[in-house]
């Protein structure tokens, strides 16, 4: 079925019902061959957990002789769930089952042994314990991730999305064939479901819209459906939907790489200019308190766009993404020092543009990674190595060196491709990278401190808290010996004891794997500090708190 994850099974024949379709364009039609012998569609690799509740339901229609439909899960067992009525408008059926066997290569089938046809609108199954829709075990690993800001919906995708088939009843929204990517989009997470996400994590939204492909009348009636009252013609559809009150998004994404050749709907800069500078004052129009971030790329499209865009956008967007490098000390580098190219190149614009350094257009990192290797967890779905683990911390050094630049920085992405949690149909588990996230997020404080620092091989950050009572002090160690130094706290008076956590492993190569214990991990311990020396081993990120006495 092309895009599909369906295969055919059986002698019948399967059709593409664009007459009378449940949801957008075309809906399965089943044709049985009448003689007994069962025939419908498979997919492979659906997981399931032993003991564990399912909820589901299958959307029908077609010929009484067609029944029973038959929906089975195979694995160990086989667990089967019998629908004996259907009409010729589409219902929806309601089942739910316990799982007495745990696999992560299932192989869900739709089939039946009658005869005449039916057609299938929908089937969705989803744990018992699913939160709005949304993995519960996947939910609670983003919980403590605790990102202040997620980006949505892409991203390449975004340039090719319709937002407008977000939005409706979940079951009625039209499949897509992904624009950027391979796949089918089902559209099940829409402007609601994102939104939902968001308030069940308390993040920020950050939506970007779609300079792509869409026209600037799309763009700006998804501003008023997010943020219109309920009396202007897309609040009103927004309220219709389930929710009156308007979202109050705040941050706008102004499209997404449309430098790039690969980018649908890509343009030459100078129309470029033009279309994102239409686009910026018509949506503040609508809503002249929304802080839209312009498309950015380091060159003449960044120094284009914030000499002749600069007073249409609240913030500029940069994006890095780093290969796998033979030599290991520059593979946990690189990103860092992109980050810094980053920082002196909007350093001389500032110094070359004019009016740049007044209007303060400061950067949205919204895409930075290490992006490499086989694709494990789906499509882009790559492994991360404790090498990366410590390049990631590394870069986060240099955003905090750089924060006069840098507004904000959006890791790329959360959940399997290049994100830092991975999951399988049964089992999920934080990748290498989410490690230095979730530690400097917690823990790290938010003032910084100017560090001078000299020592090959150490990276070191520091920062106050927020009420100057705690100083956090940082450092990745990427060389193979442990190290020590040092350091001189100045005028600074702190205590000897202090609480220490740290990320390591001998092994630069070690990775993490969904389900099991994980090879790298933050430790947390106590310190005590004596002559001010601190000591770091191998291979690892440290990061020290003292209490702050004068």
């Amino acid at each position: 079925l092309d895009a599909s994850p369906w295969e055919v099974i059986g002698s019948g024949r399967v059709e593409m019902d664009h007459n009378r379709p449940y949801s957008g364009e075309q809906s399965v039609r089943i044709i049985l061959p009448g003689d007994g012998t069962a025939a419908g569609i498979r997919q492979y690799g659906l997981g399931t957990l032993s003991g564990k509740q399912y909820i589901g339901r299958i959307v029908l229609s077609g010929d009484p002789a067609a029944l029973p439909v038959m929906v089975r899960l195979k694995g160990p067992e086989t667990i089967e769930v019998k629908v004996d009525e259907i009409s010729p408008e589409f219902e929806s059926y309601e089942f739910g089952f316990a799982s007495p066997f745990t696999s992560d290569s299932v192989i869900l089938e739709i089939a039946s042994s009658g005869k005449g046809t039916f057609s299938i609108g929908t089937l969705s199954i989803m744990p018992g314990d699913h939160i709005r829709g949304w993995r519960k075990d996947v939910v609670d690993l983003m919980k403590e991730l605790d990102s202040p800001v997620y980006r949505w919906p892409g991203g390449n995708f975004v340039s090719g999305y319709n937002w407008r088939d977000g939005i409706g009843e979940r079951d009625r929204r039209p499949p897509r064939k992904n624009p950027a990517w391979k796949g089918v989009e089902s559209n099940d997470v829409g402007i609601h479901e994102y939104m939902d996400l968001m308030d069940m994590l308390e993040a920020e939204p950050f939506i970007a819209v779609n300079t792509g492909l869409g026209t600037l009348e799309e763009v700006v009636e998804e501003l008023e459906y997010v943020n219109g009252s309920p009396d202007s013609g897309w609040g009103k559809v927004r309220a219709e939907n389930g929710h009156p009150e308007p979202y109050g998004v705040k941050w706008w994404a102004v499209g997404n790489e449309m430098y790039g050749s690969w980018q649908l709907g890509h343009m030459p800069l100078s129309d470029y200019v033009k279309k994102h500078n239409s686009i910026a004052e018509a949506m503040w129009e609508v809503d002249p308190g929304a802080k839209l971030i312009g498309v950015g790329s380091l060159g003449e499209w960044s120094r284009t766009m914030l000499g002749e865009s600069a007073d249409k956008m609240n913030l500029i967007s940069e994006h890095i993404y780093c290969r796998e490098l033979d030599s290991l000390q520059a593979h946990i580098g690189q990103i860092a020092e992109a980050v810094k190219r980053v920082a002196d190149t909007h350093r001389v614009y500032r110094s070359e543009i004019p009016g740049l350094r007044e209007r303060n257009i400061r950067i949205a990192m919204d895409e930075w990674n290490y992006w490499y290797g086989d694709y494990i967890y789906g499509e882009l779905g790559v492994r991360y190595h404790h090498k990366d683990a410590l390049g990631i911390a590394r870069g986060l050094h240099e955003y905090f060196r750089n924060s006069d630049l840098f507004f904000m920085a959006n890791y790329a992405q959360t959940v399997n491709v290049i994100g830092c949690i991975k999951t399988t149909p049964t089992a999920v588990g934080f990748a290498t990278t989410a490690m230095p996230l979730i530690l400097y997020r917690r823990h790290f404080g938010t003032v910084p401190v100017e560090v001078e620092n000299s020592l090959p091989g150490l990276d070191i950050a520091a920062a106050l808290s927020e009420d100057r009572s705690l100083l956090t002090l940082a450092v990745v160690n990427q060389g193979e010996r442990p190290a020590h130094f040092y350091a001189d706290f100045g005028d600074t008076g702190i205590s000897g004891n202090a609480r220490k956590w740290v990320i390591r492993n001998d092994d630069p190569e070690a990775y993490n794997v969904p389900g099991e214990e994980p090879e790298v991990n933050i430790v947390g311990s106590e310190y005590t500090l004596r002559n001010n020396r601190i000591d770091i081993p191998a291979y690892a990120i440290m990061m020290l708190e003292f209490e702050v006495t004068r």
